[in-house]
Formats: C-alpha cells, structure tokens, sequence
C-alpha cells in the first residue's frame, strides 16, 4: 500500500533547537533602543526577559540544548506527524508530490506550544512569578497559558480585539488552562487607552498593553510568540523532524511553504532546511504565504521600525507596514502583524527566501479542498500556505515535474468555524486597505539608520 503518515518515536524528538543566525547571508543589523537609537544590550532586556532567552537571542552558536525538561513535555506530542497528501494530489490532478508537517496534534491544537513551553521553563527558572503576553487568533494565548500551568506559573493575555469577538472558545480555552484574558485595547494600561479609537484592535496594539504591564511589575515577564530570535529557533524541531520524515520517503523538498505572520511557523519548519541549503548548496526554494490584507514582505519597506504600536520595543531591522498600520480584520488573526522575524526579512532581502501574498477567499477555498481530501480542517493561517502550495502544485502539472512540495500546517481549525460559516455563506470578504492607509503608515516610521 501507498503510505500516508510517516512517524518518529519520541526517540527522535530532536535534542537542539537550530539556530540560524551564524549562517545568515548578507548584513545583520543589531536591534536598537528606541530611547538612544544603540544597539540594544542584555541590560536592555533583563527588565522583561530571563537571561537564558537574551542569551539565545544573539548566541552565534549553531545549535543550542534544549533542555531535557522541555523534551520531556514536547513528548505529548512530539514528533509530530507528516502526511503524503495522495487524495489532495489526485484532487488536483498534479504530478507533485505533496507533503504536509501537521502541527495539530499538539494540545493547543497549533505549533505554538513548542516555544511556550521553553519560555515558560526559562522563566521558573529564573524564578519569575509571572508572564504576560499578546495573541492575535489566540493560537499563542492558549499555548502559553498552557506551559505556564505545566510550571506553576501565573498568565495574562492581551487579546486583539477582533479574534476576541470572532473566536470566543480560543478564549473559553485559555480560561481553562487558569489564565486570564482581556480583549485589546483595554482601558487597562495606558497602550491601551492611547488607541481606544481602533476597536479592533492590532498584534501591536496588544504587544505594547502586554510589555507595559510586564515592564511594572519586578516578578512578571513578558513573552513573545513569534519575530524574535528565540521564538523562530524553539520551533526549529518542526524542520528538523520533516527532515527525517522525508528522508524516511526517500525524498527532498522542491519547495518548502509556510505561511508568515511575525514568522515563527515558516521559520521552524523551514529554517533547518535553509541552513542545508545555505552550507551544502541546492536548489529548495523557500516560500512565504502573507495575507495581502497585511502584505509586510510584499508591500512593506525594509526598515528599522518598532515591534509595537506605541513604540515600547527596540526598533528592529525588518519588513515593515509600520508600526501604527492596522490591518483588516480578516479571520487569520495570527497573519495580522505589520512586520516579520528580522532573521526572515534579511532571508527575503537576500534572495534566500520568496514571498507571496494570498486573499483571504483564495485561503479559505484552498483549506475546504483540503479538508474535503485530505480530512483536517486548517486554522485561517495555514490555509495562506495551501493556496500557495496549490498553485506550485499546477506549476508542476503545467511543467510535468514529480516536484516534492512540503507544507507547514501549522494548525488546526476547530476553533475558526465562524469563519468557515460565513465563506460558506458567501459572506467573507477579501479585506482591502487604501494606499493612502499605507503611506500614512510608512510616512511615521521614525527616523534610523538606512538599511543597505
């Protein structure tokens, strides 16, 4: 018989986490304090973040431990599974060969968890109290409150206003796991409070609530779901399983797809791949799926901008629609971030990577011929990535090329059926902003150093 899934024993769950930084291509350029326009030093950050994760942040080591603690809770649902999508492959009458890395079957039902709960052990061991943090869909809410109750720790959730509305059981979710939740903006901080008039609120909008909370109390940290350079490294043992997993198919990937928000999903599935590629040589092609709704790789400039609305953050190296750019409600609420990973940016700018963006009906009617086949019903965000993998996988039939496609489906659905209904109803919208919104947002970007 065909076979579908290839698995790994707990065995194999990976013993490092990948770090991409030393192999880089081209200029990396350090952070900078908002306040002095510096790069930005561990003192910088000890107000918010334990020192094992600043360290992490700029280590030029090429892999880095992951403790066995963490190994022991990536367990429940490490390593994940990959599939052969032999049904969607017929569906779409192509001569690729389909894969997909299916981040689903963790417990929060999304990849999130696999950085969650790394900071959350960094942070008890540091002896931290507390952690606060932003989500967008939810997705990095439910995961971090999660780790948070594996250790003891207490949790507070910034969430974008929008998703708060549209996924009330992401919410329901995150109550379970003992955290508590707040619809973004609140009148709860002042971040908050200084953007009360965009009610649906932003990832940036929420970002600035969490720090600012977290930066006032001394037994409180903040963390990060996604952009930063510890996040996309604890995801790495995505890439590094898929490794194996295709290895076990006798394959190679052609093309690696992920869909972008700040970055941490493509980066953990993609980033052991591109290091391969970056040392050895090949011809992979790594592509990124963004909404054009928030378009950041494709319409953005490559700027120093701040990682926050209210501009609390080290201004960081990356594509950017600027910071005070809100955009469009669409139902892939972890895909509405106005910048991306410094690391993906400087990939993009470097040829290394390619990006795409993706309406939000063209998304939904690639996760519905997806679910039709192949069974599993894909969060908002991974269906950017179906669409994107759909048209490599007609490339490939127009070329009669057997190209082995590998997808990163970073999670589940069962929580976004609102949006479901309303597509099915004919009642989802492709999102649009003005030019005019843009501009005004790039004309506000502060004043930095120019990035060659």
């Amino acid at each position: 018989m065909d076979q579908v899934k290839y698995v790994l024993p707990e065995s194999e769950i990976p013993t490092h986490w990948v770090n991409l930084l030393p192999d880089l291509p081209g200029t990396s350029y350090p952070p900078l304090h908002p306040g002095t326009g510096q790069p930005v030093g561990p003192d910088d950050l000890a107000a918010i973040f334990p020192l094992d994760l600043i360290g992490q942040e700029v280590s030029a080591e090429p892999e880095i431990e992951i403790p066995q603690e963490v190994r022991e809770i990536y367990k429940l649902w490490r390593p994940s599974p990959l599939y052969r999508a032999r049904r969607l492959e017929r569906a779409l009458d192509t001569p690729a060969h389909i894969y997909y890395k299916y981040e689903g079957v963790s417990p929060a039902g999304s990849h999130k968890p696999n950085s969650a709960v790394a900071q959350a052990y960094y942070n008890r061991k540091a002896g931290v109290r507390k952690l606060v943090t932003e989500t967008g869909a939810g997705q990095w809410g439910s995961a971090l409150a999660l780790a948070c109750q594996f250790f003891g720790l207490e949790c507070e959730v910034f969430m974008v206003g929008i998703s708060y509305d549209q996924k009330p059981y992401r919410r329901a979710m995150i109550e379970t796991w003992g955290a508590s939740v707040h619809r973004s903006p609140t009148d709860m901080t002042e971040a908050g409070r200084s953007q009360a008039e965009h009610a649906s609120g932003s990832l940036g909008i929420a970002i600035s609530e969490a720090i600012e909370v977290a930066a006032g109390s001394p037994d409180t940290n903040y963390a990060l779901g996604s952009v930063l350079n510890h996040v996309c490294l604890h995801q790495t043992v995505i890439g590094q399983e898929a490794i194996r997993q295709l290895e076990q198919a006798g394959e190679t990937a052609d093309v690696v797809v992920g869909c972008v928000g700040g970055g941490s999903n493509f980066a953990g599935l993609a980033y052991p791949f591109i290091r391969r590629t970056l040392r050895d040589g090949g011809t992979t092609r790594y592509l990124a799926a963004e909404p054009s709704a928030c378009p950041t790789l494709t319409r953005g400039e490559y700027r120093y901008d701040f990682g926050d609305t209210v501009g609390m953050t080290p201004l960081m190296p990356m594509y950017t629609l600027g910071h005070n750019f809100v955009p469009p409600p669409v139902h892939a609420g972890g895909l509405r971030y106005h910048g991306d990973a410094p690391s993906l940016c400087q990939l993009v700018h470097e040829g290394v990577v390619e990006a795409t963006a993706i309406r939000q009906t063209d998304a939904f009617a690639a996760a519905v011929a997806f679910a039709r086949t192949e069974g599993i019903i894909p969060a908002p965000e991974a269906a950017h990535a179906l669409r994107a993998a759909f048209v490599e996988a007609e490339a490939a039939k127009q070329a009669g090329e057997a190209r082995v496609i590998l997808i990163g489906l970073s999670g589940h659905g069962h929580f976004d059926m609102s949006a479901y209904d309303a597509y099915h109803a004919g009642k989802l919208e492709d999102l649009e902003f003005t030019e005019a919104e843009l501009r005004a947002a790039l004309d506000r970007l502060p004043p930095a150093p120019v990035l060659a």
